[in-house]
């Protein structure tokens, strides 16, 4: 094959190769806190259904992947229509669970996740002297033809706005938010352990700073 010919090729093929990574980044931009919505008098109060909603998780290392789920402790929307004006709704990180191992290796894991283990407490979430995490909306945008949901995260007292796409559906009393799968780097909020981006010499173990969220929140009329 003649050389130019070949060269032409291989660029075009760092060029897709380049325009697929970006599609795949799901990272949700981050920045300092912002200003808390406030909805307008007469939004419409939906409270959320704990039962029916769900936070899944999920955090890797070279050897794999974990995957797992956390509850929602409580919650309030104010919309008009699907158009969602303010909310606030706030995670029991006591409910950590693992959904992938099972026995002894899901209870450790678990644990190690929590703080609960003796020596260990600061390694993650420390629920002890964290119980909960908040998210705090504080806008509603469109952007490329999505639904972007920003809002204050906060976790281990460390409070970052990120901004995520959604799609806000209404039926009858009921409104349901639910987030493409999304990433957070954890180091924003001070969970380090394990991180190549703080520790150095950590060779093949160490675990990856983004944590891949999917949100799925129901809410009824109050």
């Amino acid at each position: 094959m003649n050389k130019s010919i070949l060269n032409v090729f291989m660029i075009a093929g760092l060029a897709i190769a380049t325009v697929g990574c970006k599609n795949d980044n799901k990272e949700a931009s981050t920045e300092d806190a912002k200003e808390v919505a406030a909805a307008n008098a007469e939004a419409i109060e939906f409270t959320v259904d704990t039962t029916a909603s769900t936070i899944e998780w999920a955090g890797a290392k070279p050897t794999g992947t974990h995957t797992g789920t956390i509850k929602v402790t409580n919650g309030t929307f104010k919309a008009n229509d699907s158009i969602i004006e303010s909310g606030t709704f706030v995670i029991d990180m006591n409910s950590i669970e693992v959904t992938d191992l099972e026995g002894d290796e899901k209870t450790n894991l678990e644990k190690h996740l929590k703080g609960t283990v003796e020596g260990k407490e600061g390694d993650f979430f420390n629920v002890n002297k964290f119980p909960e995490a908040k998210f705090e909306v504080t806008g509603v945008t469109e952007k490329e033809g999505k639904t972007m949901l920003q809002g204050n995260l906060t976790l281990k007292e460390e409070t970052k706005n990120v901004e995520f796409p959604v799609s806000i559906s209404m039926n009858g009393d009921m409104i349901e938010l639910t987030s493409e799968t999304f990433t957070i780097d954890r180091t924003k909020w001070n969970v380090n352990y394990g991180s190549k981006s703080v520790f150095d010499g950590l060779g093949d173990k160490f675990i990856n700073d983004e944590i891949e969220l999917t949100i799925n929140l129901k809410a009824k009329k109050a």
